[in-house]
């Protein structure tokens, strides 16, 4: 079997799985029939279950995967390191960053749809985004040691509040092109863990009753 024979499967998948979630995406989970999306794809709605049991399973595919990729991702960006602490939360924030522009259906879809997951899958996806966070908690504090675990932890999940707000940012034509708005989040992203550190130390400076804090 050629390389290419042996591709077709996987990215006939990924094919169906990117449009059903555009789909699920402006029209919710049960206002998209099984016929549509084979039509979004170019095969008959019978012939997509050659590939997925049924809607069901493609919502678990995306829901877990996208949390499986965000997770192998954030590891493989710790692992391979950087000059410094501060470089690692920068690729963490970049490759985040790439997830909530490229794949803004994804993240409506998870708002909306994950409490239709069966419990078993519901639970694996937040297993994965609770270690995705501590991987970031433990990094920030790395960076910004002087905020508690707590205070990082949740700034961890502010900066992906900010990060996944890309649905509702207005029309793509309004805002600003793919490389400006990369840039414009990763400064807000940074400034948000910089406000933590140093809402911390003044903190810390007027307990200790430092002049002028």
């Amino acid at each position: 079997m050629s390389n290419a024979q042996a591709s077709a499967p996987n990215s006939r998948r990924e094919q169906i799985l990117k449009e059903a979630a555009r789909l699920f995406a402006e029209r919710g989970f049960h206002g998209v029939g099984v016929d549509e999306i084979g039509a979004a794809v170019g095969i008959s709605g019978p012939g997509l279950y050659r590939h997925f049991a049924g809607k069901d399973a493609m919502l678990a595919e995306l829901l877990v995967g996208i949390s499986e990729r965000l997770l192998a991702g954030g590891r493989m960006r710790v692992a391979e390191g950087g000059e410094s602490p501060e470089a690692v939360l920068c690729a963490l924030i970049d490759g985040h960053i790439d997830f909530a522009l490229d794949d803004r259906p994804l993240i409506t879809v998870h708002d909306r749809e994950l409490d239709r997951l069966r419990e078993a899958d519901r639970k694996r996806v937040r297993q994965l985004q609770r270690q995705y966070v501590e991987l970031w908690v433990e990094v920030v504090r790395q960076v910004h040691p002087g905020p508690s675990e707590s205070q990082a932890r949740a700034a961890v999940h502010a900066v992906f509040g900010l990060l996944n707000s890309t649905p509702h940012l207005g029309r793509p034509g309004s805002l600003p092109g793919r490389t400006e708005m990369a840039e414009l989040l990763h400064r807000l992203a940074l400034g948000a863990f910089g406000a933590v550190a140093g809402e911390s130390e003044a903190g810390d400076a007027v307990a200790l009753g430092v002049p002028g804090a």
